[in-house]
């Protein structure tokens, strides 16, 4: 039988949130490479949470169940086995972070009773409440939960790390660095950020975050804000923290030179209208707008957070700092040299060609699945016509 007659792979996702986040543009990315050798089914365990549904190519094929058991709620047996049973109808499930955690716990207690398909589990970070310690309770749900999933896949060292010491998955662990189409990047924006406007010597700070306490923007707000007479700050994202960080932009006289113009999707369209990415999150692994921003050759100010200081140009190091005060003096030094941030610039993008091609991660999610469904083909990356 030839690959374009075979019956598409039925993959369930299990999804903690469904917003366009970074974990969310990856699947989609994948999904769209698949094309038609997949049928996707998504959950959320925030059933509002779809943002990312936009950024499924129209010719996928998925659907988004209104009757499907939740992902939410207290643990208990009847929930499980409706999650068990549920998986019984696909040939592979995919679960994401910690809100996916119960349907992980199904399968661990059902796999063998009701021939559970095979599972693989995403973890891509953490949100406040865990960004410095883990929450016991819940790394001994993990360790239980995770004893049957055929792999445990991390876009981190960080992340590995962790799932090595505290949940004890070092065997089932595999590292998948995050990729994007890094060629897309290399011309100049075409498209608008909405409330930018500049002047000669403007320039201009960004961050592409999801509006969230863990991302602690409200710190890059002040960190910026002794140039605010010579920059913008552009927050290109969405989230329940938008009024604190346009409290502290007001608090800190930015004026309408911080500008917020919400979620934008296909950053390689406008992420060249900054002159600088700065990061202050209280946790990340391997974020995707540093790696959108090094594809762009900028420079990136950051704190040592994650993977950031190992993802980046060596030329990049002396900006990737331990605290606020840092993070003020990195974005001070990068704003006044305009041939310092070309140079770091353009030692970050060789990198980003070097370790985060978009076709490198796929081509890893293509082997660890068509590996886990018995047949490397079943899954083919090449036929779909699809840019992902």
């Amino acid at each position: 039988m030839t690959g374009a007659m075979r019956t598409p792979v039925r993959i369930l996702h299990a999804h903690s949130t469904f917003s366009l986040g970074g974990k969310e543009a990856r699947a989609v990315r994948l999904m769209n490479a698949f094309g038609d050798t997949a049928q996707h089914t998504i959950l959320s365990a925030m059933p509002g949470a779809l943002g990312a549904r936009a950024a499924i190519d129209p010719a996928i094929a998925v659907d988004f169940p209104a009757d499907a058991p939740s992902l939410r709620g207290r643990p208990g047996f009847r929930r499980y086995v409706a999650l068990a049973d549920y998986m019984r109808g696909f040939d592979l499930v995919l679960t994401y972070n910690w809100g996916a955690m119960d349907a992980v716990m199904a399968h661990r207690l059902f796999r063998g009773t009701r021939g559970l398909p095979p599972l693989v589990h995403h973890e891509d970070g953490f949100n406040e409440d865990e960004s410095v310690a883990r929450n016991w309770k819940r790394n001994a749900f993990r360790r239980l939960a995770l004893k049957t999933a055929s792999a445990l896949v991390v876009p981190s060292q960080t992340l590995e790390r962790i799932a090595a010491r505290e949940w004890r998955a070092a065997m089932r662990t595999q590292l998948i660095r995050n990729g994007i189409a890094v060629a897309d990047y290399a011309g100049e924006p075409t498209v608008a950020i909405p409330g930018l406007a500049t002047t000669d010597g403007d320039v201009v700070i960004g961050t592409v975050a999801g509006l969230r306490k863990v991302k602690n923007l409200p710190a890059l707000v002040s960190a910026a804000a002794p140039l605010r007479t010579q920059a913008r700050l552009v927050i290109v994202g969405e989230g329940p923290e938008r009024s604190t960080i346009a409290a502290r932009a007001i608090a800190c006289g930015w004026g309408d030179r911080c500008i917020l113009p919400g979620f934008m999707a296909k950053p390689h369209r406008w992420i060249g209208h900054f002159d600088i990415l700065g990061l202050s999150s209280l946790s990340e692994q391997a974020p995707i707008a540093v790696i959108e921003a090094m594809a762009a050759g900028l420079p990136v100010a950051s704190l040592d957070v994650g993977d950031v200081a190992a993802m980046v140009a060596p030329e990049n190091l002396p900006f990737i700092v331990s605290d606020a005060a840092a993070l003020r003096k990195a974005l001070e030094q990068l704003a006044a040299d305009a041939a310092l941030r070309r140079s770091v610039g353009e030692a970050n993008r060789r990198r980003a060609h070097e370790l985060f091609e978009e076709r490198d991660m796929i081509a890893a999610y293509v082997t660890l699945y068509g590996r886990l469904l018995g047949d490397a083909t079943r899954l083919d990356a090449t036929r779909s016509g699809v840019r992902a």
